[in-house]
């Protein structure tokens, strides 16, 4: 079994507001998590757009392999692609490893499929020129299981047209932002149901399981059914055993 750390992508994407903390508060909260990442190895640290320059200097610093990721017209996806190239654009300046893009599913949903393979081919295209991993979060909360399938098999579609296929594995399906409202109390993360749908469908893109896995046997599970990152705000709890709280 490969170190379970190098599947994890340790991740914190809240705004002051939504933490309850002032914006020097929230500041350290991230630097916290870099510096938990870099003591534990993890794969990577997922943060919003404006802490990636500080998460890639304490890494560059600390002399570390641990990768930097941030989240592109997050949460919504409704940006429009020239809005999500130009942000992208800023993330690679800033050092971002990983560019987790989100769809515009709420358009694939209103069958405005054009649209959205316009915005994988363009950024997956800039992603991959600068020698980023780029990931597409399909928001899998919000779709039917028929829509899981098919948004994915959109993305493959639009990947495999314009990507070689040494490319293929820097480029994700993800399953949520994490930042989705259900209702009625249904998971707005990964599930066992929805993953191996995106499995089935992806392929062979890899999948990157989000929100929901708190603890070493949900990411374990997660791993044997194939992903290949996680995305959790449990990264510590998973790897020493506990069970963490809370949503992602």
């Amino acid at each position: 079994m490969e170190n379970i750390r190098q599947y994890l992508d340790s991740t914190y994407l809240k705004l002051p507001e939504q933490a309850g903390l002032t914006p020097d508060e929230n500041r350290e909260v991230v630097k916290q998590l870099v510096n938990e990442a870099i003591e534990e190895n993890f794969k990577l640290v997922m943060v919003r757009p404006d802490m990636v320059n500080m998460a890639c200097q304490m890494i560059t610093a600390a002399d570390s392999n641990v990768d930097v990721g941030t989240v592109i017209d997050f949460p919504l996806g409704q940006g429009g692609v020239e809005a999500k190239l130009e942000e992208a654009r800023q993330a690679i300046q800033d050092g971002a490893d990983d560019l987790d893009f989100v769809a515009n599913y709420s358009a694939y949903i209103n069958g405005e499929v054009a649209l959205v393979e316009e915005e994988v081919v363009k950024c997956t295209a800039l992603g991959l020129a600068h020698g980023r991993v780029v990931k597409w979060i399909i928001e899998i909360a919000a779709l039917t299981d028929e829509q899981v399938a098919g948004i994915c098999q959109l993305i493959k579609g639009a990947v495999s047209a314009t990507a070689d296929l040494e490319d293929y594995n820097n480029i994700f399906v993800k399953s949520s932002t994490g930042f989705y409202k259900t209702e009625d109390g249904k998971p707005n993360g990964a599930t066992i149901e929805g993953v191996k749908i995106m499995l089935q469908n992806a392929a062979p893109l890899p999948v990157k399981a989000a929100g929901g896995v708190r603890n070493y046997e949900e990411a374990m599970a997660m791993i044997k059914l194939g992903v290949k990152r996680i995305g959790t705000s449990s990264a510590k709890a998973i790897v020493s055993g506990a069970s963490a709280e809370g949503g992602y």
